[in-house]
């Protein structure tokens, strides 16, 4: 049996917990998850750092549109790798262990972009730091989605992805502070920025960072699960025998048969309507053109004649904003209103606001074409704020709140890692694709397909997701066992 030190954070060891009352055990949990979500102010970093650097990248190294397509898609393959190998760790290693494997690669990863003196250097620091983002995208929902109470669950899996949006902003702020610089000198401060976070990370997750009660459940600990319960959840011994049950349960219909095969050859009923509602998510959340607009907003802006770098960099840091700024919205309201609404609005919103985003990059007859450049231009940079905000009220934090919370136990690092590969995948098809469309189609076409996608995420959402707010993780089973008739079950507080 594994040492006791090496299962739980130091802060946890040194003799049994006292009863914690419900405002300590928020606040302990609360600090569990803003620790975890460095996973992804890094990954948001590492993201959006390249909106900004790739116009210096490709005057400074000589690499071509065509390279510059497939640098930037190849990263979501990458992460798709790093999604895959992330479920596995996850329950080999632990989810702690997992957070720190990601850090040590988010480091080396941007040191070695930064560094980078030709394109094939280029692509190989971005194959470590693509690897790093797809452990980023697993482990922090995953490890939030089981230290966090019920109660709270919803409040602290959004945190994430406000982490996530706030490295976004946090690098196109970069993007622009550092445009000014020498052209050899600016991308690479842009990129080789995102290598410190990681260093605190790392140490966080070594001597801060609890393994999470299921996880030590499952693979036997349960005096350790009961202390870090203690600390999160209040009623220790209640939760414990709950998770035990529920292990129990697991055992009992896994058979044997391994994770792989429960979730894709042979599922349970339960099983393959949870899939279902996982992978459609994020392949809805991806084919509405979020990572187009993330990736390629100065070009989108440049095509209605914001020419220049600083007015162009200035507008791509109004987008991070607005994206950052929305998503406090669902921290506060996804434990009050529930996932479905939020993520039906969120829907309806994109889908409008892409709209007028297509109409706003249409060009214009050519005798109105010079009055008309300033008004497209302000309507093209509203409609893509707007985006960013519908985004961010639903399919930028609720996808990683309900896919982290509705699979079973047994399944749930591995589940969350392949609805996150699927998520890559679609992610590097628009990244690789965008540039190429709208030459084939046309800018305005582009987004009128985007906006055709949102449309039918939403008629998804409605027709297939079950309403999860304030049940228990245990609960998730059975919500989907019984509720394949019934899109919106009544839900029982926990």
């Amino acid at each position: 049996m594994k040492k006791q030190e090496d299962l739980e954070s130091p802060l946890l060891s040194g003799g049994e917990p006292a009863a914690a009352d419900a405002k300590v055990c928020a606040a302990y949990a609360l600090v569990c998850a803003l620790l975890a979500s460095l996973t992804s102010i890094i990954y948001g970093y590492n993201r959006g750092v390249m909106s900004g650097a790739q116009k210096f990248v490709q005057a400074d190294l000589g690499v071509t549109d065509g390279q510059l397509e497939v640098l930037i898609g190849a990263t979501s393959v990458y992460s798709l790798v790093g999604s895959l190998a992330a479920g596995w760790t996850c329950d080999r290693a632990g989810r702690r262990r997992a957070v720190a494997l990601a850090a040590a690669m988010f480091l080396a990863g941007s040191a070695a972009t930064a560094a980078a003196n030709g394109y094939a250097a280029l692509m190989a620091g971005q194959l470590v730091a693509g690897v790093a983002c797809g452990f980023g995208l697993v482990v922090a929902p995953v490890y939030i989605a089981e230290i966090a109470p019920p109660s709270s669950r919803g409040f602290l899996s959004s945190i994430p992805e406000i982490a996530g949006n706030s490295g976004i902003l946090l690098s196109y702020i970069a993007d622009f502070a550092l445009a000014d610089l020498p052209t050899a000198l600016n991308w690479r401060l842009m990129i080789g920025i995102g290598a410190v976070p990681p260093l605190f990370l790392a140490a966080a997750a070594v001597l801060a960072m609890p393994e999470t009660p299921r996880w030590l459940v499952l693979h036997g600990h349960p005096d350790e699960a009961r202390r870090v319960l203690a600390r999160t959840a209040g009623d220790a011994d209640r939760r414990l025998q709950e998770i035990a049950a529920s292990v129990r349960e697991a055992s009992k219909k896994a058979g044997g048969g391994g994770v792989w095969r429960e979730l894709l050859l042979r599922p349970t009923p339960a099983v393959r309507r949870v899939m279902v509602a996982i992978l459609g998510l994020q392949v809805f959340q991806q084919a509405c053109g979020v990572a187009a607009m993330v990736l390629y907003a100065p070009r989108v802006f440049g095509h209605v004649g914001i020419t220049s770098d600083r007015a162009v960099l200035g507008a791509t840091v109004l987008l991070g904003a607005a994206k950052t700024a929305a998503i406090v919205v669902p921290l506060f309201l996804a434990d009050r209103l529930g996932r479905r609404p939020m993520l039906l609005a969120s829907a309806g919103g994109m889908a409008a606001s892409l709209l007028v985003l297509g109409l706003s990059v249409r060009a214009p007859p050519a005798p109105v074409a010079a009055s008309a450049s300033r008004w497209a231009a302000a309507t093209c940079v509203a409609a893509a704020a707007a985006f960013m905000a519908t985004f961010s009220l639903g399919f930028g934090p609720v996808i990683l709140m309900y896919g982290s919370e509705i699979l079973p136990l047994r399944l749930r690092a591995q589940g969350t890692g392949i609805g996150t590969a699927i998520n890559r995948v679609m992610s590097a098809v628009v990244g690789m694709t965008f540039i190429s469309l709208y030459e084939a189609v046309g800018m305005a076409g582009t987004f009128y397909m985007f906006a055709a996608a949102s449309a039918a995420a939403w008629v998804f959402v409605y027709a297939c997701l079950p309403e999860t707010k304030g049940r228990s993780l245990e609960e998730m089973e059975a919500l989907f066992d019984a509720g394949a008739n019934k899109p919106s079950p009544r839900p029982t507080l926990s």
